[in-house]
């Protein structure tokens, strides 16, 4: 195989092909990317931990392709074009795959692999295909996967559920403390599909995808983001999701109404008081304001603020995770939160006070029982 190329055209390639490669594997081939020619002008580039595969193609000039697959080394090359200016550059690699990389200003040799020796790629067999965009797909990743679980007791909840079908589709995430449920009115498809992305395959994907159209292919074990010349392969989680619908309490009576920035700004000031152990902190809800306040017992420390806000139930408090909470208002996008609850022992729903058009954001956090 041989061929010439930009520098910078094919790092950009590789830096998103890379993203698959494992940084270390019992398989040592899989700390490669393989190189395929797919025509005169496009190079295929793969890489894959076994989980999640990424394929990208670039444009580049074939002078031979004596080779037309070779595994080669990801890390090395990387640090090399990393290393360059950009450049044109000459890539050729001999039957026996060693590898010389050639610019107007030096030589670069390395030894490649055999690339039928690289895993075969997942060979789909696509059941739903949903056509939607790469902002609408990396929107509800970003809005979701802080609340993906850790526990790999729970492996469906270390996934992003997709519910997608004639109605408005829905992502959600729970860890169980918190849940997230986006509803897009634009991310549908005529048959229902429900799936479970791990969250590794989406932080990947969330890098890689942008405004072009994205169409998502899903079969039986495996969804395939599919957006141009990048394709992005996940083994799905073969497992039931929970009934997440059963835990999003209905009769709340009682409502807070709050500055997102204030109160977010509060309770991050607030909590550096709190035990490092449990970051706890407890909400004193009054008619027009909230008092945040968090003790740490140990180091003889505390703090406390008071923030304006709308509350139509009696004075009450009731404690939560600062870091959960956190979270949750971190990733509302409205000048205004809601916090609809019933009792200080029930979740609370935390929605936008203006929804944007076209969706319905859903957090829900669950409270912790207060010890001071």
């Amino acid at each position: 195989m041989k061929f010439s190329a930009s520098s910078a055209a094919l790092l950009k390639a590789l830096t998103t092909t890379g993203g698959a490669v494992p940084a270390k594997s019992t398989l040592p081939i899989l700390e490669c990317i393989l190189f395929e020619q797919v025509d005169e002008k496009r190079l295929s580039l793969s890489a894959t931990d076994l989980e999640v595969t990424i394929v990208q193609q670039v444009e580049v000039q074939f002078e031979s392709a004596s080779a037309r697959r070779i595994a080669v080394p990801a890390r090395r090359l990387l640090d090399t074009l990393r290393a360059l200016p950009e450049v044109p550059i000459s890539f050729e690699a001999n039957e026996e795959f060693q590898i010389v990389l050639t610019t107007d200003a030096g030589e670069y040799k390395m030894s490649g692999h055999d690339g039928g020796d690289y895993p075969s790629l997942p060979d789909m067999d696509p059941e739903h295909t949903i056509e939607t965009s790469g902002d609408l797909v990396r929107r509800a990743i970003e809005k979701t996967s802080f609340a993906v679980s850790k526990d790999a007791l729970r492996p469906a909840m270390m996934g992003v559920y997709f519910q997608i079908g004639p109605e408005p589709g829905r992502a959600v995430a729970t860890d169980g403390h918190r849940l997230v449920r986006m509803q897009m009115d634009s991310m549908t498809s005529d048959e229902e599909a429900n799936f479970i992305i791990p969250e590794k395959a989406l932080s990947l994907a969330n890098k890689i995808l942008s405004g072009e159209t994205c169409v998502i292919l899903v079969d039986a074990g495996y969804a395939c983001f599919d957006a141009g010349d990048t394709r992005i392969l996940v083994r799905l989680i073969a497992e039931a999701y929970p009934n997440y619908e059963a835990v999003i309490p209905k009769d709340n009576d009682k409502q807070i109404v709050v500055e997102r920035n204030a109160l977010l700004a509060a309770v991050k000031r607030v909590s550096l008081y709190s035990s490092n152990l449990t970051p706890q902190i407890k909400l004193m809800l009054h008619e027009d304001h909230i008092k945040i306040e968090a003790q740490d017992i140990e180091r003889s420390s505390e703090a406390h603020e008071t923030v304006p806000c709308e509350y139509n139930g009696e004075s009450m408090p009731i404690g939560f995770n600062a870091t959960y909470l956190n979270e949750v208002l971190g990733h509302i996008d409205d000048d205004e939160v809601v916090i609809e609850f019933s009792s200080p022992n029930r979740a609370g729903v935390v929605t936008p006070q203006t929804q944007r058009d076209g969706e319905h954001a859903l957090m829900l956090i669950m409270p912790v029982m207060l010890n001071h």
